[in-house]
Formats: structure tokens, sequence, C-alpha cells
């Protein structure tokens, strides 16, 4: 028997899950994390890549979790070359900051960033106290491609992290092409970073990763974003409207062989649902559903039913 698979979606609090998985009596933040905690072993914290996470939020966040419960935490959009604005960072180090005229930090300084490292490190404490700390996921922009700047940038990032687990995703084909592909997943393994397998629109986008099939560390972790192309590059769309999409179980029962594989690899498989909208129940129920829940719940018993152990 290979590695358990923990499936689990992207965020808890998305208006979809609130407005159609929660049930009508659990109203707030509090209750909504405990029932999640009910039904799922692991989350993914997206509202981190926004802003920086507090240290009393974060302990909240382990105090309503069973033991055992494992969060994923997006890193800070500055820790993977995005800019910012100004207003996102702490007040102590809004005055180090330069922004442009449009009040966004676009290329902060070293000393600059490895503040923010600092800080994000810190907040994270009480998930490392409760052992409810999974992987840092790291998902950097198009215009980070596979050359010397960003290997450097990459080695003094995984640096930063110290002991904590670092996820990468790339968002530039060329990491992954025939060029590339064997050296990214042999310096991302050198720095102890584990490459992030993602199911996305089948598109040639520059923009959009292949599904590449990997592991770099003992812990493999598979993105799905759904398979919406019309959206996926739809400038000013919401992330709920960009990964507007259901997997039907067909779909998903292209991902048991793959999943045997990194299960039988890795020491922790997690599988993440990040389609973020609502969907009519593929039931036939007349009611709507919220597509990472739904999905997460369909690939459970996918898995399941092929014999592949699965939370």
């Amino acid at each position: 028997m290979g590695a358990a698979v923990r499936i689990g979606t992207c965020s808890w609090a998305d208006e979809s899950l609130v407005k159609h998985w929660y049930p009508r009596g659990v109203r707030s933040a509090e209750e909504r994390l405990r029932y999640y905690g009910e039904h799922f072993t692991t989350v993914e914290i997206d509202s981190t890549y926004y802003r920086l996470p507090e240290r009393d939020t974060v302990e909240r966040w382990a105090e309503r979790t069973p033991d055992g419960f494992v969060f994923h935490v997006k890193a800070f959009g500055m820790m993977t070359r995005h800019p910012v604005k100004v207003e996102t960072l702490p007040p102590e180090l809004q005055a180090e900051a330069k922004p442009d005229e449009r009040g966004r930090v676009d290329r902060p300084s070293r000393e600059l960033r490895g503040a923010v490292f600092a800080r994000f490190a810190e907040a994270l404490e009480p998930f490392r106290t409760a052992g409810k700390l999974g992987g840092i996921l790291f998902q950097f922009p198009p215009y980070v491609v596979p050359k010397e700047r960003s290997y450097e940038y990459l080695e003094w990032a995984r640096a930063q992290l110290g002991a904590d687990r670092m996820l990468v995703e790339f968002r530039h084909r060329s990491w992954y092409d025939e060029d590339h592909c064997a050296e990214t997943l042999a310096f991302l393994e050198r720095i102890r970073a584990g490459h992030v397998v993602v199911d996305a629109p089948k598109t040639s986008a520059r923009n959009v990763p292949p599904t590449l099939v990997a592991t770099t560390t003992p812990t493999a972790y598979v993105r799905f974003h759904g398979r919406n192309a019309d959206t996926w590059n739809v400038r000013g769309r919401s992330a709920a409207e960009r990964f507007d999409y259901l997997y039907d179980e067909e779909e998903l029962r292209e991902w048991v062989v793959p999943t045997r594989e990194l299960s039988d690899r890795a020491d922790e498989v997690y599988a993440m649902f990040n389609n973020n909208n609502r969907s009519p129940d593929p039931r036939g129920s007349g009611e709507l559903v919220a597509q990472a829940a739904a999905n997460a719940v369909m690939f459970k018993q996918v898995l399941a039913d092929a014999g592949v152990p699965a939370e």
C-alpha cells in the first residue's frame, strides 16, 4: 500500500462553499472551519497570497481543527516576485518600501523581501507547534522563466524557509519544455523543493503549465485548477470566474493511475481542488454545488473504487 492521498480544497471560505456547501446553520468563521475539519483532513490557505498572515489568526485556525489536520499556506505575493500594494505590508515595513506611481512595490530590496519572509515564517509558528504545517506554496508568475536570476532567487527563497517545506508551481511552460524539464526537476530536488503537479486547461498558452507527474521531495502535491480554457486568460476575471469548472467522473478517473504512481513514490500525497465556482449538481438534485468540495468528494470515491487509499 502506498501513501494515503489527502484530498482538500484551496480555501474553506470561498463564496461558493459558503453558499452551497456549508449547512445553513453553519455561519460564523469558527463554525465553518470546524465543520470543514470534520469532512476533510487538509486545506490550502490562499488568502495569505494577498496579505501576510497574523500569528493570532493562525493560532485560532490551529485550535479549531482536529489533531493531524494539515494546512498548506500560499506564499505572500512579494515572496513569489509579484508586485504588491504597499498598504498590504505591515506598517513598520511600509517605510522601507518604494512604491511606484500605482502604489505597488514591484522591485523591493533583498532586505525588505527578507523581512517579509521572516514575518511570514513567524506568523506560522502555531501551525508548527501543533504539527499542522504542510507546505509553503510558491506559485510563480509567468514572467519568472528558467534563467540564472530565477535559479538564484529560488535558492535564496528556499534558504529563507529553513526547515519548512517549499512547494513550487511555475506558470510558464518553458520550465517543462524539452530543453529545461530535466534540469528543472533536478534543480528542485537539489534545493529540496517540491514540484507541484497541476491539472489545468488543455491549451498551448505559455502561462498554462503542462501536467507533469513527478516528485522531487517526499511530498507529492497536485492542484486541480479546472479545464476552462475560455476564462484562464481573460483580464479582469475573478478567481471564481477563471477557475469555473466542474470535473466529471471520467476526467477524475484519468487521475487514478498518476495518483497511484505518486502514492507509491511519496511519503505524503495531497490533491487540492482550486476550482472555486458553483455548478448544477451532477447528481440531478436541481441544486447548485460548490465545485471544489463536490469534486473532492467525487475524487475520494473514484480513488476508493480503484483501490487507492484516500482520506
